[in-house]
Formats: C-alpha cells, sequence, structure tokens
C-alpha cells in the first residue's frame, strides 16, 4: 500500500483507511454494530411500552382492556399521556362491584319468589338464547303478569 501513496499524503495512515478495492471490514463491523444497537433499543422501549398491559393482566378483564386501549392510543398517536394513565389505572386494584350486586339481586328473586338464572361465566353469556330466556321468564323484561 506505501507504493500507491501519494506523495503529499501522510506515511501513517489510521488503521481503518483502506487501499481502493478492498473491504472496509470497519464499516461493517460499524453497521452490524448499529442494526443490533437499533433492534435492541427497539425491543426496550416495545417492553417498556408494555408494562401497563403485563402488570394489568393480573387484575380484572375490564381493567386490563382499557389499559391495552389505552397502551395502543399511545403506541399510534405518540402521545404519552396515555401510557401514563394507563400505568397508573394497572396499578390500582379496583374494587369488585359485580359480585356483591349479583348476590344482592340473587337474594331479592328468592324473596320475591322468582328462580334464580342459573349463573354463567363470562364465556356463556354469548351462547344465551335471548328468545327462549324471555319465553322461560314471561313477558318482556321478565316482569311476571297480574291475572
Amino acid at each position: 500500500m506505501t507504493d500507491m501513496l501519494h506523495p503529499s499524503a501522510p506515511h501513517h495512515l489510521p488503521a481503518f483507511i483502506t487501499a481502493p478495492g478492498e473491504a472496509d471490514t470497519f464499516m461493517i463491523v460499524v453497521g452490524l454494530v448499529l442494526i443490533a444497537a437499533v433492534l435492541m433499543v427497539g425491543n426496550l422501549y416495545l417492553r417498556l411500552h408494555s408494562l401497563p398491559e403485563r402488570m394489568a393482566h393480573k387484575s380484572q378483564k375490564l381493567q386490563f382492556e382499557i389499559v391495552a386501549v389505552l397502551g395502543l392510543i399511545a403506541l399510534f398517536t405518540h402521545n404519552h399521556l396515555f401510557w401514563v394513565i394507563g400505568l397508573l389505572l394497572a396499578m390500582v386494584d379496583l374494587p369488585d362491584f359485580g359480585t356483591p350486586l349479583r348476590s344482592i339481586a340473587g337474594s331479592v328473586q328468592k324473596i320475591a319468589g322468582i328462580e334464580p338464572a342459573p349463573e354463567t361465566s363470562p364465556a356463556d353469556e354469548s351462547a344465551v338464547d335471548i328468545p327462549t330466556a324471555h319465553a322461560a321468564g314471561g313477558t318482556k323484561g321478565g316482569a311476571q303478569g297480574h291475572a
């Protein structure tokens, strides 16, 4: 390489300067490091972004869905306020109002002499046939008619 140098060029060139026609290994290494860094930072960003959803996964279904929607809105709008709200909502344990209210409703139905509806899981609620449910309960709305 020394015989190809221009007379006015310095005689001690850095190691990353290559001769014409040779592969630039420094550029290849820097390119691979850059690709790895972008993938690692992207993975870290997506893990941090999904933190509220992973926290709310153990909670109630409605709370999890609200946190997931807030996370998606934050992802697509780049508005960090939605992410912060989702994180705060995921940290708070919402009280369960549904179970005591169902118990009260069942007790009131027993007192009124109406047979309580069989308990169904949320997955089974979509399978309930509406016309047969009304036919079994009497008139529309479940009210008993007087003769």
